[in-house]
């Protein structure tokens, strides 16, 4: 299936401009397309040559112009010949899959930590998979068999990270059935509610958090009490955090951003003002995702 035919079916839906669709696409967990503006505008391009589409510029008078594409009568009997051919049979393409058949090589705790890691990927996902279902965006609902359909799509999404959730579950059964595999409780948190702000502080960490991996944990329990915000203490931070050579903790912000976490760290004044460390933190906080204090009273 090409891109060019899910086009046709949003527009077959309602008339887009090339960023609406690019929205929609990226926030679709079955429409499997980057959403990167080439692809789009060039299928685009395409569809219209082929007068599956048509286009229509329209002036603002306080915007720039936007390009609005309608599908042609052409379009929808190209898209109606697409809906009743035959189905792909589903394509089964898991890099973990690959990553494990060869995990034989890997201690017990080894093994154990990495299927713990794909369960906390597949939670992450399986929350986030239900915060769309509840929110129902990017939903067209022009008849009750419609809702149905898109609404059994998230159903099959949803059925689908919970089966994979039951395989790690029983394949950690399976491995370990007569072995003692430490679990590590990695967070020491507490929820704390003060007149409207409600978070998460995590107050220290067996492991000082320090992967992309530990901040997937943190999302995960954000998502787990339904909150999108979280307050880190200087102590569950490693060292690799604030030296910037090490990407650390570059790449554990950009999961926060990712994923819509709001996070801030509470860091010594000794600490914020080192180096090359002190010009990351007055870029951060220019911002609302991540942000940097000396002390919990200018949180």
């Amino acid at each position: 299936m090409s891109i060019k035919l899910a086009i046709l079916g949003l527009l077959s839906w309602k008339s887009s401009t090339g960023y609406e669709l690019k929205k929609i696409i990226e926030d679709s967990s079955f429409m499997y397309w980057s959403g990167n503006n080439n692809q789009i505008y060039k299928a685009l391009m395409i569809i219209e040559n082929e007068e599956l589409v048509t286009s229509e510029v329209v002036h603002q008078d306080n915007s720039p112009s936007k390009k609005i594409y309608t599908i042609t009568e052409e379009g929808l009997k190209e898209l109606r010949k697409w809906l009743v051919s035959s189905p792909e049979a589903p394509e089964i393409k898991k890099t973990f899959l690959v990553q494990l058949a060869w995990s034989d090589m890997l201690s017990n705790q080894e093994l154990s930590e990495l299927l713990s890691r794909y369960e906390n990927e597949i939670r992450l996902q399986l929350m986030m998979q239900n915060e769309k279902y509840r929110r129902a965006l990017h939903t067209p609902n022009r008849s009750p068999r419609e809702s149905t359909i898109w609404e059994m799509i998230s159903q099959n999404i949803i059925s689908t990270y919970n089966n994979e959730l039951n395989w790690v579950h029983e394949t950690r059964q399976k491995l370990f059935e007569n072995e003692v595999v430490e679990v590590k409780d990695k967070m020491n948190y507490q929820i704390i509610e003060i007149e409207s702000k409600k978070y998460i502080e995590l107050i220290s960490a067996n492991e000082p958090l320090s992967t992309e991996n530990d901040a997937l944990d943190m999302i995960a329990l954000c998502w787990e009490h339904e909150l999108n915000a979280i307050m880190i203490h200087y102590e569950a931070l490693s060292e690799d955090f604030f030296k910037l050579r090490t990407k650390v903790a570059g790449n554990i912000i950009q999961k926060f951003i990712n994923y819509g976490i709001k996070a801030a760290a509470i860091i010594p004044q000794e600490t914020i003002e080192k180096g090359r460390f002190k010009e990351m933190a007055l870029e951060t906080n220019k911002g609302n995702h991540f942000r940097l204090y000396k002390s919990k009273e200018f949180f």
